[in-house]
């Protein structure tokens, strides 16, 4: 068996969120990335044994960890799991389960989906509390971490001490209930974060200095975000290097789980995973991230220029040969081939052009395909188009379109 070294022993010491003398639990940390290495630490320096086991074989910050997390296991009151996802999770509580002691409890603070939850809840039984935690690794160092903690309530009572070192708790019913919590609360974050990229790509199109961009930024909405996260946002980072507390990876791996649970759209999800940055990179690089290749607008530009010529010669640059043009005309679906769409034009522009705007509002890029969508305003009608996009022979082009247009009236029809 491994020798195992604690982060640090103490046999007797005051824990301060007890507030009398006692014999400190032993808590085994497994998963010792940043938020584990983080909690370990911090339940070190408060009097607790801990033992650290992580799945990659590396050492941690001051732990020095078994190779076999049942050796951590075997002497643990509480076993703390600290793991990626829902899938870490079960395989890890796969592995140990027979090494954990009778009353062992087993605390996971880890961000998975609720149906996850509910199983490991199923399984391990009264012994299992499912407690995320809200909050990143300079929180954890605070002990300023907000928990939603679910699980039957001896167990609560039991791992109280632990959780009160880490931060706030809030008591939540079912392991289910918590971990969807914990999932919405993310989402807030990463709309934060994708609301800060639009507004840092505005200000790089408006020629705006970035430092002074910033300055402004911490005034507003996304002021606390702008704050903690400007290493990373700044024009020239001031450590490129410097560690990540939330990964754009771990984000966009919420985000799915968010999106699955509720089955329902949820665009963050699409848009972080399709961040060409590295996942392992800090959320915040995911705001500073170049605006979509100009390429992709080519066609989009095309045929806004044959909307405001009349001339189709515009639209047969845009779109694919074997495009077609969808919507409802009177009442009634409507498909037109490129050649009937393009005759509907007269090669001239409109009488009241000088009145009309359009305005390209969407584009999600995803390798080979792309989606975007349009705003028209021709007098007093305004049209929205939406567009599957491909790249073909190394340019872009439109596959195809559908439309819907809504007259000043109310009314719905087609041109």
């Amino acid at each position: 068996m491994a020798t195992l070294r604690h982060l640090r022993l103490s046999h007797l010491s005051r824990c301060p969120t007890l507030g009398r003398m006692t014999t400190p639990h032993t808590v085994a940390v497994l998963g010792l990335g940043r938020m584990g290495t983080a909690i370990a630490t911090r339940l070190a320096d408060h009097g607790w044994a801990v033992a650290g086991w992580t799945r990659s074989g590396r050492t941690a910050g001051a732990a020095e960890t078994t190779h076999d997390p049942n050796d951590a296991v075997a002497k643990a009151d509480i076993v703390l799991l600290s793991l990626f996802d829902g899938q870490a999770c079960r395989q890890v509580v796969d592995h140990v389960r027979d090494s954990l002691r009778p009353g062992t409890i087993v605390l996971n603070t880890s961000t998975i989906a609720p149906a996850e939850a509910s199983a490991l809840a199923r399984r391990l039984g009264p012994s299992y509390v499912h407690a995320p935690v809200l909050g990143s690794v300079p929180t954890v160092t605070a002990g300023a971490l907000r928990i939603l903690a679910a699980g039957d309530q001896e167990a609560l009572d039991r791992v109280q001490p632990v959780l009160r070192a880490l931060g706030t708790v809030r008591r939540v019913d079912g392991a289910a209930t918590a971990a969807a919590l914990k999932l919405v609360a993310n989402s807030s974050l990463a709309g934060a974060v994708l609301a800060l990229r639009e507004s840092l790509r505005q200000a790089d199109a408006l020629g705006l200095p970035r430092a002074q961009v910033l300055d402004v930024l911490e005034l507003g909405q996304l002021g606390g975000l702008v704050t903690r996260k400007r290493t990373f946002l700044a024009d020239r980072p001031a450590a490129t290097g410097a560690p990540a507390e939330f990964t754009i990876g771990a984000l966009a791996k919420d985000m799915a789980l968010l999106a699955a649970a509720s089955d329902s759209p949820l665009r963050s999800a699409a848009d972080l995973a399709a961040t060409p940055a590295d996942p392992e990179a800090d959320i915040a690089v995911a705001a500073t991230v170049p605006a979509v290749d100009d390429a992709v607008l080519t066609p989009l530009r095309a045929y806004i220029r044959g909307h405001a010529t009349g001339d189709p010669a515009h639209f047969r640059d845009a779109f694919l040969p074997t495009a077609h043009v969808e919507g409802i005309r009177d009442g009634a679906f409507v498909s037109w081939r490129l050649d009937e769409y393009c005759a509907l034009f007269p090669g001239r522009p409109a009488p009241d052009e000088a009145a009309r705007s359009r305005r390209i509002d969407t584009i999600d890029v995803h390798d080979t395909v792309a989606t975007a969508s349009m705003t028209l305003r021709h007098g007093a009608d305004t049209f929205t188009d939406v567009f599957l996009l491909a790249r073909v022979d190394g340019g872009w082009r439109i596959t195809n379109k559908a439309y819907h247009r809504t007259m000043a009236s109310g009314a719905e029809r087609s041109p």
